[in-house]
Parts: C-alpha cells; sequence; structure tokens
C-alpha cells in the first residue's frame, strides 16, 4: 500500500547522522563547538534523533588517529549535551565486528544515548542478533542497518530479514551503502522489508548514499512507500558522496514541528566553510562507483591524490579494467 504524502505523516522520524557519517572523512575529529552546533541545531530544527558517532573498538581504531566521536564515550557526550534534557534522542553506531560491544555499551541507565544502531554485513548475522539481544538487554532502542544490500543476493537478503524480524531491533533500515540503486529498487526493497518488520511491529528505515545524485529521491521513493525512519546530514556532508541533504528533505516534508531556518543558518555558518577543507560530494569518481556498485574507496582514494583527483578518464580507465 502506497503511503499518503501529500500531507505529513506524525509518525515519521528524521534522525541526523552529519557527525557519525561526515566523521568518516576526518577521522571523526570535529571541535566540540561544531558538534554543539549540531546539537542545537537539530534540537531547535525539531529532528527526532541525532547519531552522534561510533561505539567504535579502542583495540582496532588507535584513539590518537581518531577524534572522540568514533568512540562515544559517556563523558565526551555529556560535555556537550548534558543530561539531554530535550526531545531530540540521541543515538550511536555500533558495526559489528568492530565494536567491543559487552563492555563498551553501558546499561542505558548509565548513559545519556538513546538508541544504538547496529550496522553489519550479511555474513555478520549471527553476532549482530547477539548485538541487538544485550542493546535490548540494557535499554536501548535498537535498530538493524544490513549495510552494501546492492551486492547482497535476494536469498541471504529475505534470510536475513526474516531472523531481525523475530529481535526485539525497533526499526530495519535500507541502507544503500555504495549509493548504486534506483528508486524502483527502493520502491521493491522498502515493501519487502514492511513485509517482514511489519508483523513484528518494526518500523522501515532509510539510509541513502548520493554517489548518482539520488539520496534526496530515494529518501522520498522510500518515504511514499512506507519508510518511517529517513536518515540525512546536513548540507549532505558524509563519506565519499555523502547522504542525502537534511535541508533538502526538511524542505520536503509538510511536519509544521520542523523547523528548517536553523538549518539553513547551520549550513550557511558551519557547512559552506567546511566545504572548503574537507572533500564530499557526487564528484565523478563516485558517480562511477556508484554506476558500477562498487564501494567508494577506491574514489575516495582517487580524490585524495591531488595528481589524480578529477581526471575522470583516468579513474574510468582503472575502474573498468577492474570489473
Amino acid at each position: 500500500m502506497t503511503a499518503p504524502w501529500i500531507t505529513y505523516r506524525p509518525e515519521l522520524k528524521v534522525l541526523d547522522c552529519t557527525i557519525r557519517d561526515g566523521g568518516l572523512i576526518n577521522n571523526h575529529m570535529f571541535e566540540d563547538g561544531f558538534v554543539k552546533a549540531v546539537y542545537d541545531t537539530c534540537v531547535e530544527a525539531g529532528i527526532d534523533y541525532m547519531e552522534i558517532g561510533y561505539k567504535a573498538s579502542k583495540k582496532l581504531f588507535a584513539p590518537d588517529q581518531h577524534g572522540a566521536w568514533k568512540y562515544c564515550d559517556e563523558d565526551d557526550i555529556r560535555r556537550i549535551v548534558g543530561e539531554n534534557d530535550t526531545p531530540l534522542q540521541l543515538t550511536a553506531m555500533a558495526d559489528a565486528g568492530k565494536t567491543d560491544w559487552r563492555t563498551d555499551i553501558l546499561h542505558k541507565d548509565e548513559s545519556v544515548l538513546d538508541v544504538i544502531r547496529v550496522a553489519f554485513y550479511v555474513h555478520q548475522l549471527s553476532e549482530t542478533v547477539d548485538m541487538i539481544n544485550d542493546a535490548h538487554q540494557k535499554g536501548y532502542e535498537v535498530t538493524a542497518n544490513l549495510m552494501a544490500i546492492s551486492i547482497t543476493s535476494d536469498t541471504e537478503l529475505f534470510q536475513a530479514l526474516e531472523v531481525l524480524a523475530e529481535t526485539p531491533a525497533s526499526t530495519i533500515v535500507v541502507v544503500d551503502s555504495f549509493g548504486a540503486l534506483y528508486c524502483e529498487q527502493i520502491e521493491i526493497l522498502v515493501k519487502k522489508y514492511l513485509e517482514y518488520g511489519q508483523a513484528t511491529g518494526k518500523e522501515v528505515g532509510v539510509h541513502a548514499h548520493n554517489n548518482q545524485q539520488l539520496a534526496f529521491a530515494n529518501s522520498i521513493e522510500a518515504i511514499i512507500h512506507g519508510a518511517n525512519r529517513v536518515d540525512a546530514s546536513m548540507a549532505g556532508i558524509g563519506r565519499g558522496a555523502g547522504n542525502c541533504p537534511m535541508e533538502l528533505l526538511i524542505g520536503f516534508l509538510r511536519n509544521p514541528k520542523f523547523k528548517i531556518r536553523p538549518i539553513y543558518k547551520f549550513v550557511r555558518d558551519y557547512m559552506h566553510p567546511m566545504h572548503k577543507e574537507l572533500d564530499w560530494g557526487p564528484f565523478g569518481e563516485y558517480q562511477m562507483t556508484g554506476q558500477f556498485n562498487q564501494h567508494p574507496r577506491t574514489a575516495i582514494a582517487a580524490r585524495a591524490d591531488d595528481e589524480r583527483r578529477d581526471d575522470l578518464v583516468d579513474f574510468y580507465d582503472k575502474l573498468i579494467s577492474d570489473v
């Protein structure tokens, strides 16, 4: 059934992933003032969730090479938000295989976090179920973010959805990791996720990447077909091509609780200057990896090389030689 979108759906909620996904560009080395500005903007704009970073293992990711938002230690979060006496819910992402989740994710009574988002590849499903159960038992809302679905077989996907539907995760998220999906595929996936999720009372979310400049369009498509949890970031900041821009998403949604002016102010004051220092957006290299349904790591490496950056013909030739 197609969901109404001419008016607003009060059950539709928006998550800001500026710090978590954007931090993949600079190893999460954001200054406190920037993180606080994102937080204040989310509160003022009426955003529902703010993903403040990862709960990554300090054994796997050296603390001297990453900022605080790679780990989201409680003291660091509270330094920014205090007790978070606002309606905004705070989230952190825990990657399967990269998180010491048994020890580093505290009980909800000890944390200002509200939600743990478990991210995983299909071969990590067993650990993922354990992570979801652990976070739920500790008192958190939990979401399941299955990555790289554009290269996951239907059989594997459907088996994973069947398993996830029986976990206490509140939401299962359609994640277009490579920015390779088109609207028709988003429709099929959202309907399939709903088919499995609704039977056990789960919401469906969407996290779109902008390699082919379709993150906003794909987010709209997901909303039309019933996704009630939508990710976006300020000015679309994120790994590689980035994410759905928050200012576009909020401009599309018709819920009067959302306020767009604070977002434009933040983009003007922080994102435009930051874009001169950090590299993200749907550049040609990312367009190609999206078209070829490949991880953007090769495009990220090419754009980090001043001699290779923007030599699209050279990048294309090397890309197709590996296909």
